[in-house]
């Protein structure tokens, strides 16, 4: 097919409408007719109004895309005659760890239902490598009744969407592609390329393409947990960890890399899919293993540190009131998946204190309903024995903590976002 006549003869669909559908269907929309399904009738609806509750997309730049036609639905029936899908949907683990491919697969029976002869199916959601074809492609073909490569054809882009990013932007960044046979690898990169000003990386295979997405995550997992590790060190040492590393990074090729809470659907998730996968073929992945146990750890670590302090200013942490800013799992972002501020709340109250969080970023209801936590509209009034600083949103950075403080109280600093000499600890 001609570039020229692609615009025309292309029809998406697309499956997921979440933080990484959205932004596919909008960065497609400015070329392609794009229909976008996801099952969740409230979110169709907001997003139909002009409202994106991940608050990734503004209004204005919404209902100009649906003005043009995009269309956005939670009846499956309206991506049928389209002839290029495109899948996004979470893939999360279960309480154990495990990969659950659930959602990936009930959208492979929602696609495979409406596919037809000449269609293509590209995966963006994260996996370890070998899930489109041993896991995906079956339910497309027992459904469809169609045989990849002749009657149909597959691909995979991992998605490149990072919560909160205003700079890093789908369409400004490389996107990764690739396809079940070299005609489909081509074609898929093209059309790709057709939306992005960040260009394309064609992959040799789909499994490379699936294993690229996840070690990047994986990557990213073990230096922050490194970065942990020696603030941990540096804390037992009475060394300032952010003084270290603005020594270290003077040297041209240190990481960038700090230490923090690690939570979110990605890296949070993600290396456990290559770690599960990994042991099936006898490979234990020890480096990966230890970064998520690490990682996982931090939130009971920040409020063992929080009370390490109390204790040396003699506050009694029974009875104490405790304002923990910040819910989400990053800053200026309203998503709280994975988050683990929840486990510096748990751990603390199990002594019996009085924990207040405080958030305006995130959504009030939801933190309800998935965490059993009540978020006050403002930041109350103290006093209040410790401050924890737990998400460094840009909102806090007017906050008046002598209004806050005990005459007795300890703050915690777990993003460095004051200056060293505000907190009694940090990371």
């Amino acid at each position: 097919m001609n570039d020229d006549n692609m615009a025309a003869d292309v029809r998406i669909g697309l499956i997921g409408l979440g933080y990484v559908g959205l932004h596919i269907a909008l960065l497609f929309s400015k070329r392609y007719a794009v229909r976008g399904f996801d099952p969740n009738t409230d979110r169709v609806k907001a997003l139909n109004s002009g409202c994106d509750s991940t608050c990734e997309v503004s209004s204005e730049r919404l209902l100009e895309a649906i003005a043009d036609g995009l269309v956005c639905t939670d009846n499956a029936d309206d991506i049928r005659g389209c002839n290029f899908y495109v899948v996004a949907v979470p893939t999360p683990v279960d309480a154990n760890n495990t990969p659950d491919l659930g959602p990936l697969l009930k959208a492979s029976e929602t696609v495979g239902r409406a596919l037809a002869k000449g269609d293509y199916v590209v995966y963006e959601s994260t996996v370890y490598p070998g899930v489109t074809e041993e896991e995906c492609i079956p339910v497309l073909e027992r459904e469809s009744g169609l045989r990849l490569n002749v009657d149909f054809f597959a691909g995979y882009s991992p998605e490149r969407v990072n919560p909160g990013d205003k700079v890093h932007v789908p369409s400004k960044i490389v996107k990764v592609t690739s396809g079940s046979s070299p005609e489909a690898a081509a074609r898929i990169d093209r059309l790709y390329d057709s939306v992005l000003e960040g260009g394309t990386w064609a992959a040799p295979s789909i499994r490379v393409a699936e294993a690229s997405k996840i070690l990047e995550n994986v990557q990213r997992d073990v230096n922050i947990a490194l970065m942990n590790e020696a603030a941990k060190i540096f804390n037992a040492m009475g060394i300032d960890t952010r003084d270290v590393l603005r020594a270290a990074s003077t040297k041209w090729n240190f990481l960038p890399f700090e230490p923090g809470l690690v939570g979110g659907h990605c890296i949070s998730v993600d290396p456990y899919y290559l770690i599960r996968k990994a042991e099936v073929y006898g490979v234990y992945p020890r480096i990966m293993s230890e970064a998520r146990r690490l990682n996982d750890g931090m939130g009971s670590y920040v409020a063992a540190q929080t009370i390490r302090c109390m204790n040396r200013k003699g506050i009694t942490l029974a009875g104490a009131r405790i304002l923990i800013l910040g819910f989400t799992f990053k800053e200026n972002c309203p998503d709280i998946r994975n988050t683990k501020v929840i486990d510096i709340v748990t751990s603390l109250e199990e002594y019996g204190a009085g924990i207040v969080v405080c958030d305006p970023w995130a959504d009030a209801s939801l933190v309800k309903r998935s965490y059993g936590i009540d978020l006050p509209d403002y930041v109350p009034d103290g006093p209040f024995e410790a401050i924890i600083l737990a998400v460094a949103h840009d909102c806090f950075r007017g906050l008046k903590l002598d209004r806050l403080r005990a005459p007795l109280s300890v703050v915690f600093d777990v993003k460095g976002f004051w200056e060293a000499e505000v907190a009694d600890g940090r990371l």
